[in-house]
């Protein structure tokens, strides 16, 4: 048997203040029904204290299960590596990255920087060089709208049979929970609509990856 990928749990795009009680009930409940590696938080930009604050009520939630959390914010045009350390959390991460070289330098003491919305194989290859943590392939764009599955996946395996750095091949449908595991990437991705209404999917969803990787 091969090595089944890790599931990482995808945040609702622009969550505010008012969501996070129940974001965070939610968040623990899925922890507990699977092993989760990661949360990627995709906050609401507001203000660096705001959203420090909204940081440090979910970190130790995923930390005490566990999980990584990774801090997304579109949008927000102040310095989301000094909100991700103020805040506890493990790191960032970044859609469309344009300076990640910067970035990289401002993480230190191990922190996380993760990179999506890479529409390219040649920008990812660039994001992958400038030393990310992680790619992230797929993943619901701010508008709800989907990305091609079939694109995911192929590009999720491209990535994962050729290079080191670790990727997210994320499912925004439960059907393509398995396809994703079966590509060899180290982390399965599951968009909010997949757990965040029913934390107990996180199992089914884990339970997918590891036949698919069977």
């Amino acid at each position: 048997m091969s090595n089944s990928a890790r599931l990482a749990l995808l945040g609702p795009h622009g969550l505010e203040a008012d969501g996070i009680a129940d974001f965070v009930a939610a968040l623990k409940a899925a922890c507990e029904a699977g092993e989760v590696a990661a949360v990627i938080l995709r906050l609401a930009a507001t203000d660096e204290r705001a959203l420090t604050a909204r940081v440090k009520l979910v970190a130790p939630v995923a930390q005490e299960q566990g999980a990584a959390l990774v801090v997304a914010c579109p949008g927000f045009l102040g310095d989301l590596a000094a909100v991700a350390v103020r805040g506890g959390a493990d790191g960032i991460h970044v859609d469309k990255p344009r300076d990640l070289k910067n970035l990289r330098g401002q993480l230190r003491d191990g922190r996380i920087l993760g990179a999506g919305g890479l529409e390219t194989k040649h920008a990812a290859m660039e994001a992958g060089e400038a030393g990310v943590d992680y790619l992230m392939f797929g993943g619901l764009y701010p508008d709800g709208v989907a990305p091609d599955a079939e694109t995911v996946r192929a590009r999720a395996s491209w990535w994962a049979e050729i290079f080191e750095t670790p990727c997210v091949a994320v499912a925004a449908a439960a059907e393509e929970i398995a396809p994703l595991g079966a590509t060899g990437a180290e982390f399965v991705g599951l968009e909010s609509g997949l757990w965040l209404p029913d934390p107990v999917a996180v199992a089914r969803a884990q339970q997918a990856v590891r036949e698919a990787a069977a």
